[in-house]
């Protein structure tokens, strides 16, 4: 009875303190070590998975059985390593160029670009490959990994400190490293012997820094484990992984470059090492958001970064910036109301392992699961207001102990099929409904815990619910 006592305050902690909660839809399944999720401007998302592939999901959630892209024998993966990240230009319908991060045989960061022809096809060569330049690490973990174009048409990369427990050469306040930082370059106006341009408004190297990387736009990073664009405002979203105690958030202005994080001087808004190196507090950013390992009751160890919902099937989603801790496997949402940042995180979802989110051309999310292999949508089931108003679906009793019934009472839906998904997105009962308008489920044979239950109408409409079975 406790246990059944505390899953339900979890439930509820989320509605209670925003008035909202989420639930997440099984999208796709199937996919091995998935790291990143994209679109290329057209319906279909692309998987990159960490040893090398890069996959299409199609809007009906099937995964192609050939690749996009394989990289495989190129990419040395495991752990922090892999294929990390992905890219597609902004004009990627017309040139089919997109941009890929990860790590060559050699432990080494290189940054590529492929051409795909037409940009229609669902393959890639891996031939096409275009070397824009590689990074050497010092250690094998804290790479960065992801990329995104800002919307002033330039690519945004993301790097690490290059390993060692605390940056034990402080590469984050060293301009004179790629390491630890944020770069800005233009792919479309190569300079010199190189494959890309610096763009003229880049903030080094300047006189106070007549040696820094051209290549710069920010510093003072540990490990950015996804960042993003908002697609609205523009603002540059940041999630920066902690040393030991503390995960950050950085949000900024696109237009403000040459910031200086504070890594390793600074671990979110408390001192870490300030020995050497260190600017002035008053010449850092410090983050919006950022909370401890032992926030909210669960273990937390490494944030992962995520978009501001800008889509239109969830309204009140809408300005709420998305992110999740891989520990934990909780999703974490924070908002500015009133001139104040909000935060709350969801129930755990365990066995996942969230490793990215992703952002459709319409600018729904999901997020990405490498433990279950599984893409889940995020939805709002109490703004989901068309759908349940047609559908008129209940759900009860809830939780259930051998038996539940679904029941529609609009005569002109029926249940057509009922999937009941755990929470790793394996299906564990598919019933069909026989298009009547009331159902009931046995769940004799499966096991006390929290489920995802999907019902699918006659039309081929959708709503899931949560489920507890006691």
């Amino acid at each position: 009875m406790k246990n059944k006592a505390n899953l339900f305050i979890i439930l509820l902690i989320p509605y209670f303190l925003f008035a909202q909660d989420i639930e997440l839809n099984v999208f796709a399944s199937g996919l091995n070590n998935p790291l990143d999720l994209k679109h290329a401007g057209d319906n279909r998302l692309f998987a990159v998975e960490r040893g090398g592939l890069i996959k299409i999901i199609n809007p009906d959630g099937s995964v192609n059985g050939t690749p996009f892209l394989d990289i495989d024998t190129k990419v040395l993966s495991g752990g922090e390593r892999g294929l990390l990240g992905l890219a597609f230009h902004p004009q990627y319908q017309t040139n089919g160029i997109f941009f890929v991060n990860y790590t060559n045989n050699s432990g080494n960061t290189v940054i590529a670009k492929y051409t795909t022809n037409p940009p229609s096809s669902n393959t890639a060569s891996a031939a096409s490959e275009e070397i824009l330049f590689t990074v050497n690490q010092p250690y094998s973990n804290h790479n960065g990994g992801d990329l995104a174009f800002g919307n002033d048409g330039y690519l945004y990369i993301g790097l690490g400190d290059g390993g060692g427990s605390g940056d034990p050469q402080n590469r984050s306040q060293n301009l004179t490293t790629l390491l630890g930082k944020m770069l800005r370059i233009d792919v479309d106006n190569p300079q010199g012997s190189n494959n890309y341009g610096i763009p003229s408004d880049n903030p080094f190297p300047d006189a106070t820094n007549p040696n820094a990387l051209p290549e710069i736009w920010a510093s003072g990073l540990r490990n950015p484990w996804r960042f993003s664009f908002d697609s609205q405002t523009h603002n540059l979203w940041i999630a920066d992984v902690g040393q030991g105690q503390i995960e950050e958030i950085n949000m900024v202005s696109i237009n403000q470059a040459g910031l200086n994080y504070g890594w390793r001087c600074y671990e979110g808004n408390q001192t870490y090492d300030t020995s050497s190196n260190c600017p002035d507090s008053s010449e850092l950013t410090f983050p919006i958001g950022q909370y401890t390992h032992s926030s909210s009751g669960n273990f937390k160890c490494s944030i992962t970064g995520g978009y501001v919902y800008r889509g239109t099937l969830q309204p009140n989603l809408n300005g709420w910036y998305f992110f999740a801790d891989y520990c934990s496997n909780e999703i974490g949402l924070l908002k500015n109301t009133g001139g104040t940042w909000n935060m709350t995180f969801t129930q755990p979802y365990s066995g996942n392992g969230w490793t990215a989110f992703g952002e459709d051309v319409n600018g729904e999310l999901y997020v990405v699961g490498i433990d279950s292999g599984s893409i889940f949508k995020i939805i709002d089931p109490n703004l989901s207001i068309a759908d349940n108003d047609l559908l008129k679906v209940s759900i009860y009793p809830n939780p259930a102990d051998n038996l539940f019934t679904i029941k529609s009472s609009n005569p002109q839906i029926l249940i057509e099929t009922i999937n009941i998904y755990n929470l790793q997105g394996k299906l564990i009962q598919s019933i069909s409904g026989n298009e009547a308008s009331k159902i009931q489920v046995n769940t004799k044979n499966i096991a006390k815990g929290l489920y995802l239950t999907e019902i699918i109408s006659n039309t081929g409409r959708k709503k899931t619910h949560k489920l507890i079975i006691k």
